[in-house]
């Protein structure tokens, strides 16, 4: 048996030279052998070896290296994040110039010519758009408005506003008096009554259109509105009231008292005892019936021509009865403020703009895959002249452009010209790592060229100028007050002054409203884009001349296409010369150079 101390010597191991490599007969010389040969051997501790670990240690271990492996991951791309979000460049925000404070729940709002339509508790106010003072209030219904809409007639403003039981009431504001027209749809019995689902005022107040819903049928009424006359009742409303002329049944709000329909804050009074001409029914129209049955149609492609034309069986036609390049079903359509350009949206992500002044297609743009259309917003024209988003002063023909919103958050600018085929420029990507900033409604500013605002989930409102796709500051209300539904922002933004209003909620620590409290205090808030530093100059020269304009060899899309067309041709007749230069040059070379060989 041998001792402890020798047991002790057995079970000690030795440091040992291992050599690296397979083993490898030495080169015959032997001059330098020793030197070269020092790196193929490692020092190695017996101590510090790893054995293999039995099952089933031996898959802990495996389970436990991937949870490391899994951990260290994570930690590396919060790292990341968290040192992104400290080189982030925020903008600089802004808090509002003027607070409106209410005292009741505001559900909608309008802004037009100088004046704020509130739509809130029984009926709306009025406010002044320059100093956000209450001028007038008109609560005497017996549901609380949910929509309201103003159409800014020239002098005169025509108001609609809708009821929670969708009624529609138009109303007439000229000269600090309100007129109520009518109300188009008020059913006497509740249950034929048809709701209002939308309404559409064209340019000038000549037409509205008025979506109705009732007894599960959906369908478009047309009117035309006779804002001459109005003009001529409102001037001479003596020979109004004196004239025998046929009159509808009254509503309920004809018989009551002009005393007990208003609140007056300001000088503006209500004139129940006017009654103006009710707008003329021009057409009703319902959605199209699903096509059934044997074929009525002929359809023709002629080869070299980009149109499919449709022509009707059920009538002799020589002429085709519709033309329309759409390819896809249509998603979202939107007409521009002048009426001069159309967009439609297919479901497979294809724009189709036209120009309907001048009756041709400006071209077909494709947004990027998984972007689909959500919303479009058209946007007053301007160029960029030495980095400076301008208006052009006149009118500038077949060029447009507007943003598009899609269903991702990703938001686009398409611009379309007669002369070059229409772009998509990509504004904003998909927030994925930050989806509170995803944008969720977009305003385009009428008085900024270039200017919309973003409204975000998390209530802030950004300016981005889309010339530069560069954020430029933020809006935010204060602290003090929280947004109801900061994904459904209330907001309104003037097209003819630098302002914008913005619904700022309730206050922070009260009680959040619910749909039977109408006592609420809640604010609106005003902002004045003039008052900004970064915008002062902006707001105060953003025109360009005509002359500046077609000086600029930056901008050559937006010269009229008889110039671009004269450019070209000059261009290429100078090409044409300078080919013909450059011919008798060279045969001219060519002949002396023979001349000095024959010599």
């Amino acid at each position: 048996m041998s001792s402890s101390k020798g047991g002790q010597a057995q079970k000690t191991r030795l440091p040992n030279f291992i050599r690296k490599g397979r083993q490898e007969v030495p080169p015959p010389t032997e001059k330098d052998w020793h030197k070269d040969d020092e790196k193929d051997y490692t020092f190695l501790d017996p101590d510090q070896g790893l054995d293999s670990l039995p099952q089933p240690y031996r898959m802990i271990n495996k389970v436990l290296n991937l949870l490391f492996d899994q951990i260290w991951e994570v930690i590396e791309e919060r790292e990341a994040v968290r040192e992104a979000e400290l080189n982030r460049v925020r903008p600089t925000v802004y808090p509002p110039q003027e607070e409106i404070q209410l005292n009741r729940m505001s559900t909608c709002m309008a802004i037009c010519q100088d004046y704020l339509f509130i739509g809130g508790t029984k009926g709306f106010s009025i406010y002044h758009l320059f100093n956000a003072k209450r001028i007038y209030v008109w609560e005497k219904l017996k549901a609380d408005v949910t929509a309201i809409w103003a159409a800014d007639l020239g002098s005169e403003i025509l108001i609609a506003s809708v009821d929670e039981m969708g009624v529609l009431r138009l109303f007439y504001f000229y000269k600090d008096s309100l007129y109520h027209i009518k109300a188009i749809n008020e059913a006497e019995e509740s249950s034929r009554q048809n709701t209002c689902l939308h309404v559409e005022i064209s340019k000038g107040g000549d037409f509205m259109a008025i979506l109705l819903q009732g007894a599960g049928e959906l369908w478009l009424e047309v009117y035309r509105l006779p804002k001459d006359m109005w003009f001529k009742e409102t001037e001479h409303p003596q020979s109004n009231l004196n004239s025998k002329r046929k009159v509808k049944p009254m509503n309920a709000l004809d018989n009551v008292p002009s005393e007990n329909l208003d609140t007056l804050d300001g000088p503006i009074s209500f004139r129940g005892d006017v009654k103006l001409t009710y707008p003329s029914y021009l057409m009703k129209i319902k959605p199209p019936k699903p096509v059934s049955g044997a074929a009525c149609v002929l359809g023709v492609h002629w080869t070299g021509s980009h149109n499919f034309f449709l022509y009707s069986l059920n009538r002799v036609m020589k002429d085709p009865e519709g033309v329309w390049p759409c390819a896809a079903p249509i998603t979202v359509s939107q007409l521009s403020p002048s009426c001069s350009y159309l967009v439609l949206a297919c479901e497979d992500g294809v724009l189709i703009i036209w120009d309907m002044s001048e009756g041709f297609p400006l071209g077909v743009v494709a947004l990027p895959e998984e972007s689909l259309c959500e919303s479009i917003h058209f946007l007053r024209y301007f160029v960029v002249h030495q980095g400076q988003s301008l208006f052009p002063e006149g009118t500038v023909k077949s060029c447009m452009k507007c943003v598009v919103l899609c269903t991702n958050s990703s938001l686009h600018l398409v611009t379309a010209d007669g002369a070059q085929c229409p772009s998509s420029t990509e504004l904003l990507s998909r927030t994925e790592a930050h989806p509170e900033e995803a944008v969720c409604a977009v305003a385009p500013v009428p008085t900024l060229p270039g200017m919309v605002l973003l409204f975000t989930k998390n209530g802030s409102v950004n300016l981005m100028d889309v010339g530069k796709a560069q954020v430029l500051c933020a809006f935010v209300p204060p602290v003090s007050h929280e947004l109801p539904f900061p994904w459904e922002p209330m907001f309104a933004v003037s097209s003819q002054h630098p302002y914008f209003l913005l619904h700022g909620g309730y206050p922070r620590g009260h009680t959040k409203p619910t749909d039977d409290s109408k006592e609420v205090p809640n604010s609106i808030f005003w902002f004045n884009f003039e008052t900004y530093p970064p915008l002062q100059d902006i707001c105060k020269s953003n025109a360009i001349s005509q002359k500046d304009l077609a000086d600029s060899k930056a901008i050559p899309q937006t010269q009229p296409l008889e110039t671009i067309c004269e450019h070209l041709l000059q261009s290429s007749f100078q090409i044409q010369k300078s080919q013909e230069q450059w011919g008798r040059l060279r045969r001219f070379s060519l002949l002396l150079h023979r001349e000095n060989l024959k010599k």
